[in-house]
């Protein structure tokens, strides 16, 4: 019997997989929740799954609009984007691997399955928490990044899937592409591509958020490729 999604809906066969970055593949996800944390402390807020889960996943500037919303701290976008660019700046470049990540994208890329990353973050950024882990980054077939010319919207929009997918070599189609996942506007963002979404949320990410997705996992260990007709792991 085929396996079925988290709602009940049959599971599709697919040969391609495109992998969001910040919190799906490297930690950094959560470097930036404590930085943020810490500024809303400062000022007597606190920072909730609520205002995370809103802000995750977005092109950083458009999500520091929504954060200065959300908690209407004494500071424009631009002073709040001053004020946490050092601890990026030191944090980020130590940025590692999530659990069961180097596992399965090398099983893929040994399998000849073609992968790419497709994330909001723009390209300095994106060297910036990557220059460590080169290796393993130029497995890839391809990196879509945030400052793209082709992504006219952001997540949730589904641009940079789109765009994802068309630069495989030939293009494939977005029903044959599995996308992994941490954020909701990021399951979003694949949903409206027309794209399964493997969700693997953080602890304590509300349950309530993660039903757009085709699946959730706790871990990335815990994927079982042939789930979506992948090859299975050795």
């Amino acid at each position: 019997m085929a396996a079925s999604s988290d709602g009940g809906k049959p599971l599709q066969p697919v040969t391609h997989v495109i992998f969001d970055l910040d919190g799906t593949l490297i930690n950094t996800e959560d470097m930036y929740n404590a930085i943020m944390t810490e500024l809303c402390s400062r000022y007597g807020k606190t920072y909730t799954w609520k205002e995370r889960s809103q802000i995750m996943g977005i092109q950083e500037m458009n999500g520091l609009v929504i954060f200065q919303k959300l908690f209407d701290l004494p500071l424009t976008v631009e002073e709040i984007l001053r004020e946490t660019s050092q601890k990026k700046r030191e944090q980020y470049p130590n940025s590692a691997l999530m659990p069961g990540v180097e596992k399965l994208v090398r099983h893929l890329h040994g399998h000849k399955i073609p992968i790419a990353v497709a994330t909001s973050s723009f390209r300095d950024a994106f060297e910036m928490k990557t220059g460590k882990l080169k290796p393993l980054f130029g497995l890839f077939h391809h990196v879509v990044m945030g400052d793209d010319p082709e992504v006219k919207n952001g997540k949730p929009e589904p641009d940079i899937f789109l765009v994802a997918a068309k630069r495989f070599e030939p293009p494939v189609p977005p029903a044959k592409c599995l996308v992994f996942e941490d954020a909701l506007n990021g399951v979003k963002a694949a949903v409206a591509a027309g794209m399964q979404v493997v969700m693997v949320p953080h602890g304590g990410f509300p349950k309530e958020l993660t039903k757009e997705a085709t699946h959730v996992l706790q871990s990335m260990n815990d994927f079982k490729p042939e789930m979506f007709g992948l090859p299975k792991f050795d």
